[in-house]
């Protein structure tokens, strides 16, 4: 005679279907304490209920399976908390891009179809020193920002004299096939001790489609995209990579709305 809970006992209890349970049982997450070799009967005991509890609510935080696992097999408290603190700290991280996104879209919807201005500028070429490396996509973001912060932090403690806003260039690559080369550059005016990555470069010329960006750079490519549709119907565009020139950037302190930033598409414009 088995003692205990049915499985569908168990799955009334504690709000977990039958089909989850089974899952659970098969992948080794909550198996019964009890399994009748002859029918196949599976029997639960009241002490597993405040598992299924806790298993329930960090299922319904969207915790891997895995983790769930680590948790219940954590060999103390601390260990526990620690694992459950970092699953939380994910979820705040996906709960920012969420809002960021959301921000995006609503700014996305809002914005006039006339908005654009556009100048034609024609940039020679420049010394400058910089990090040029190639990234992936995904990565571009957080490459920037520390690449950003890395020359900033040099010109500062070389005392070096910036002859331009701080720029970027991005390869066409970098977006057609999700990865390419990136360069951020600062101009100065002096042969610089160059240490780690840093190096010395000259920055191309070129004729370019400026337009100006205002606020967080999370929507730029939305002013890329008014930008690329322009250079399209008037069948100006050419290959190359686009560019960025921040004048008014994160390092100097400014909230992202009031973040400045020029963007280039490249051109072709006759002599004539």
């Amino acid at each position: 005679m088995h003692t205990g809970l049915t499985v569908g006992e168990f799955s009334r209890v504690t709000h977990l279907s039958i089909k989850t349970l089974r899952h659970y049982h098969e992948v080794g997450l909550l198996a019964p304490a009890d399994v009748d070799r002859g029918t196949g009967h599976r029997y639960y005991s009241l002490e597993q209920v405040p598992t299924a509890q806790v298993i329930l609510r960090l299922r319904d935080l969207d915790m891997p399976v895995a983790d769930v696992k680590a948790v219940l097999a954590a060999p103390d408290v601390s260990t526990r908390n620690e694992l459950i603190s970092a699953h939380l700290a994910r979820l705040e991280d996906r709960l920012v891009q969420a809002q960021s996104a959301v921000e995006s879209l609503r700014e996305l919807l809002a914005r006039p179809d006339d908005a654009l201005s556009v100048e034609y500028r024609t940039v020679r070429e420049q010394p400058a020193i910089g990090i040029r490396e190639v990234v992936d996509r995904r990565d571009v973001v957080s490459w920037w920002q520390g690449a950003l912060g890395e020359l900033h932090g040099f010109v500062t403690a070389q005392r070096l004299r910036r002859t331009g806003p701080i720029g970027g260039l991005f390869a066409s690559e970098l977006y057609q096939d999700e990865r390419g080369e990136a360069m951020v550059f600062v101009p100065v005016d002096a042969d610089a001790h160059l240490v780690g990555r840093i190096d010395s470069l000259l920055v191309p010329g070129a004729e370019l489609a400026i337009a100006v960006h205002r606020g967080s750079l999370n929507s730029i490519d939305l002013t890329f995209g008014d930008l690329g549709v322009y250079a399209a119907r008037h069948e100006i565009g050419v290959d190359g990579p686009l560019r960025e020139y921040y004048l008014r950037s994160p390092l100097d302190g400014s909230d992202e709305d009031d973040l400045v930033t020029e963007v280039g598409w490249p051109i072709f414009r006759s002599n004539g």
